[in-house]
């Protein structure tokens, strides 16, 4: 195994993380939790 194939390999591990987060991001699921956080900082105390 060479350093060339090392760096291809740990590119598409940092881009198959990448889109997990992406995904992770728009999963309906997360949706209100991320609404709510966005929201924090127009509430007054």
């Amino acid at each position: 195994m060479d350093v060339t194939t090392l760096r291809i390999a740990a590119t598409l591990a940092s881009f198959a993380t990448f889109i997990g987060i992406v995904v992770w991001t728009y999963w309906r699921r997360n949706a209100s939790a991320f609404d709510e956080a966005g929201r924090l900082p127009f509430e007054q105390d």
